[in-house]
């Protein structure tokens, strides 16, 4: 069975009274409590029990509370007279440039200037304001300076894969020059061959750099003025050879 329905009236038992309002009073609480965490809300709780005790709960300072219900309850009620609502705008502009003062004021002081009638004190304070300011701005320079840094280190890498890469190119590069002048050479010794034994002179000739690494050059050189003899003879039927040359054998 559930429990039953509670008739809310003044419980006449002092001793249940009192039982009933440490119960309550404790759940108020609480609840209050979890209102200010949950919700982000400024909470001012005051309880004054029957015997005039009084029990208090507030999540910032209840003294702060009870101003800025003070003061929001007053605007409540002023901005219902236009007069009251000219007056309570005069009054928040008046804060406004009192604040713009004092922030002008601070900030002169931290350059340096109107300090003269400033006590130990202040000026303690001020030197600590400054400590902290410099401390944030090495801080905030320390971190460009690795963010820079690391920046740098990154595009350092991408340039030494790169040069990597034309590394390998040039090597490439370089074995398909040493493959070509092997060719080369081996074309030339095959033709010097065919030429000795044709009894052939070309009148061009080439030039062929020894240097491996470097580029094949082809030189061609103007011809040589040389004295070629032709002998022109009758074909013997017979042993078919050159008439008029002597082949060992004495003529009988």
């Amino acid at each position: 069975m559930g429990r039953g329905k509670i008739v809310i009236r003044r419980i006449d038992n002092s001793t249940n009274r009192q039982v009933t309002f440490s119960k309550r009073r404790n759940g108020l609480l609480k609840k209050a409590k979890e209102l200010a965490i949950l919700c982000d809300a400024e909470v001012g709780l005051i309880i004054f029990s029957s015997t005039g005790k009084l029990y208090e709960f507030s999540n910032t300072s209840m003294k702060s509370v009870i101003e800025r219900y003070t003061k929001t309850k007053d605007d409540c009620q002023q901005l219902h007279n236009p007069v009251s609502e000219l007056k309570l705008w005069q009054r928040e502009a008046e804060i406004l440039r009192q604040q713009l003062q004092d922030l002008q004021g601070n900030q002169r002081q931290l350059l340096g200037e109107e300090i003269s009638g400033l006590g130990v004190k202040e000026l303690t304070n001020l030197e600590n304001k400054l400590e902290m300011s410099l401390k944030g701005i090495r801080m905030k320079k320390e971190q460009i300076l690795k963010d820079e840094i690391q920046e740098l280190t990154r595009k350092g890498s991408i340039i030494h894969q790169e040069n990597l890469e034309l590394y390998k190119k040039v090597n490439l590069i370089r074995q398909e020059n040493a493959e070509l002048y092997k060719k080369l050479a081996a074309y030339g010794t095959r033709d010097a061959h065919a030429v000795n034994g044709n009894n052939y002179i070309y009148p061009y000739r080439f030039t062929v750099s020894r240097e491996v690494q470097a580029p094949i050059h082809l030189q061609l050189s103007q011809p040589e003025p040389q004295n070629f003899e032709m002998q022109v003879g009758t074909s013997d039927s017979s042993n078919h050879k050159p008439v008029g040359v002597n082949d060992g054998s004495k003529e009988q």
